[in-house]
């Protein structure tokens, strides 16, 4: 046990054990003051998190942080390892999972600098771990709804409440990436029910969901993806422009989502209990 882990087990008690997890999209790199937050590095079976995960309060509700794509955005799409991160979070004893991206609309009705908080997924990845099926053990998640719906429900009233529109509904198209899309691709992804694509989304809800933990994504829109001519086509700096301008925005809204969630929600449990302890109880590698 290194410090940090003995600060935290002396900082721990039933009230301030954090329950509700955020990790970071683009753009959302730290959420906690480093004075006000206990950080800690977890050892998983899968290797390593995208880094350090940061336990503190956050506007009154004890939460962990992780950045998805690591310090400094060090991690492409593909190099994340979500099995890590999702297995770091529920080792803590978390379970909500709010998520942040920044995404691009296939939807007019979505415009740039509106958030959705979708619950439909269509996975168009290609090379991701994605289960922790394996090694004998089978896990065979319902997935018919990605994203937890009462958590998706609490999060629109909750969002709307500060003033943003949020749409009823919405559909993520997840692609490989680090590249952004054709516009034939965009145009397919349009064609077959998305109205935002995004890199990161899974496998990081269906891990959540074979762990126990429920799930509720905000995205924010900076683009219209590949456009329908060259002025409106994607652009990383633009994106990255967009993101840091709404910080403050994304911030309210994650926390006001936390909040109406609160610390004493369950979510509802799609794959046994005995199917979860075998998951958290594996072996652990460390990458010291």
């Amino acid at each position: 046990m290194n410090p940090t882990e003995d600060r935290l087990g002396e900082a721990e008690t039933a009230e301030t054990r954090p329950r509700i997890a955020v990790i970071g999209g683009s753009g959302l790199y730290e959420l906690l003051a480093p004075s006000k937050r206990i950080d800690r590095r977890i050892d998983t079976p899968y290797g390593p998190p995208s880094g350090t995960i940061t336990l503190g309060d956050f506007d009154g509700t004890p939460i962990a942080f992780l950045s998805r794509h690591g310090a400094g955005h060090s991690l492409a799409p593909h190099e994340i390892n979500y099995r890590a991160n999702m297995w770091a979070l529920a080792s803590l004893g978390i379970r909500t999972v709010v998520s942040s991206s920044a995404v691009g609309s296939l939807n007019p009705d979505m415009p740039i600098g509106s958030f959705v908080i979708p619950d439909q997924m269509l996975d168009r990845t290609v090379r991701r771990a994605s289960t922790y099926s394996g090694g004998g053990l089978v896990v065979h998640l319902p997935f018919s709804d990605p994203f937890t719906p009462e958590l998706v429900a609490e999060a629109r009233t909750a969002v709307r409440a500060l003033g943003e529109v949020v749409a009823d509904s919405g559909t993520t198209a997840v692609i490989e990436g680090p590249r952004f899309s054709t516009r034939a691709e965009s145009r397919l992804l349009r064609e077959s029910g998305g109205d935002i694509v995004n890199m990161t989304q899974y496998p990081e809800a269906a891990l959540a969901g074979e762990l126990g933990m429920g799930i509720v994504n905000l995205s924010f829109v900076t683009d219209f993806d590949a456009g329908q001519n060259l002025a409106e086509a994607v652009d990383a700096s633009v994106v990255l422009d967009r993101l840091r301008a709404a910080k403050p925005r994304i911030i309210a809204a994650l926390s006001t989502i936390v909040a109406a969630i609160g610390v004493d929600y369950r979510p509802p449990q799609l794959v046994p209990a005995e199917t979860i302890r075998a998951i958290l109880t594996q072996t652990v590698v460390s990458d010291a």
